[in-house]
């Protein structure tokens, strides 16, 4: 019973599929190739506007690469404390921009509120020459902590975020669950929402490794080619990487394998309710439970084979974990560890 990760699970057949066909012959390459061209024709289907987009193989890559093009070594990348740019990718924001300024900001559930980023900017003052200037707005969808932002709540953080001169980057490595969770179009959830560039994960939700950075406004990408040149993210064989974005994104299979995800993870928040001592941390929107749960039921759960992450030390006989449902998680997984966890009542 595996919950640690959406990534410690597979690819989707049509991936490997589709990564094996594009093996066939001589094809140009650094994405001069006929594959690569059809990703922007997704791309400008799915947000149904004209988009620029460049796949490479890590949602860390996507991250730093978009924000190193928005923001100046002596701008400042607001974003959640516990985001991801913030707290896992080991300081390649800070590095890829030459030594901009992340500042985190706390906000419940995982989420920022236009009040909170208000304060903050108000402790950064722009044209300060002793402060990093505000440059980016980073927002992460569905946040670290499982739950969703709403269009309504993006559109306001946005605005703000322009009112400062400021653009705004969505870190989308579960993009899919949010957007499977909101039942909304790709578009309302990015550019219609004020959205200046998305970084399209693929990864985590089938693909072997396979991310896109998705400028709205083509010439908003500015120099991100070169920075992907010379950051080594510019592969020689593209088509491997396009070849997984276009099994991904046909027949919008994409959201469907999201939805099955988000539904598992609905399915072990409403089995572990009513159990004595647990309590959800956070509202499951998308493919991921927090939960706190009594060590000697963690401890119960372990032995009976269910491996998941502790998020934090223990406390007053307490843990919160978290469980990560897939797009190839067993279901059957998911009712064993529900009837494991009931059965140490």
């Amino acid at each position: 019973m595996n919950f640690l990760s959406d990534n410690a699970y597979g690819c989707w057949p049509e991936i490997a599929d589709a990564v094996t066909a594009a093996a066939a012959g001589p094809v140009p390459s650094y994405g001069a190739d006929a594959l690569t061209a059809q990703i922007a024709t997704h791309f400008e289907r799915i947000f149904a506007r004209c988009t620029i987009a460049f796949p490479v193989i890590s949602g860390t890559a996507a991250n730093a690469l978009a924000l190193a093009t928005l923001c100046p070594p002596h701008g400042a990348v607001f974003c959640h404390a516990e985001a991801h740019i913030a707290v896992d990718e080991c300081g390649a924001p800070e590095f890829f921009t030459h030594g901009a300024k992340l500042i985190g900001i706390e906000g419940e559930h995982g989420k920022l509120t236009p009040a909170a980023l208000a304060t903050a900017l108000a402790h950064q003052i722009k044209g300060f020459v002793h402060h990093a200037q505000p440059a980016v707005l980073s927002l992460t969808q569905s946040t670290e902590l499982g739950t969703v932002y709403t269009p309504d709540e993006i559109a306001a953080l946005s605005r703000l975020a322009h009112n400062h001169g400021m653009k705004v980057h969505m870190d989308g490595a579960r993009f899919a669950n949010a957007v499977a969770h909101l039942g909304v179009s790709p578009a309302a959830a990015t550019w219609q929402a004020g959205v200046d560039v998305l970084s399209f994960g693929a990864t985590k939700n089938g693909a072997m490794a396979a991310e896109a950075v998705v400028f709205f406004d083509p010439a908003a990408a500015g120099d991100f080619e070169y920075r992907r040149k010379k950051s080594g993210h510019l592969i020689s064989k593209m088509r491997f990487v396009s070849a997984q974005l276009d099994a991904y994104l046909t027949e919008d299979r994409w959201l469907t394998r999201a939805a099955g995800a988000n539904r598992l993870a609905t399915r072990l928040a409403e089995g572990l309710e009513g159990i004595n001592g647990v309590e959800l941390a956070h509202p499951v929107d998308a493919n991921a439970v927090f939960v706190w749960l009594p060590d000697a039921l963690a401890a119960h759960l372990r032995r009976g084979g269910a491996e998941f992450y502790d998020w934090g030390p223990p406390s007053g006989g307490r843990t919160l974990i978290r469980l990560v449902t897939s797009f190839a998680t067993p279901p059957e997984d998911v009712e064993r560890f529900v009837a494991l966890a009931r059965a140490s009542q």
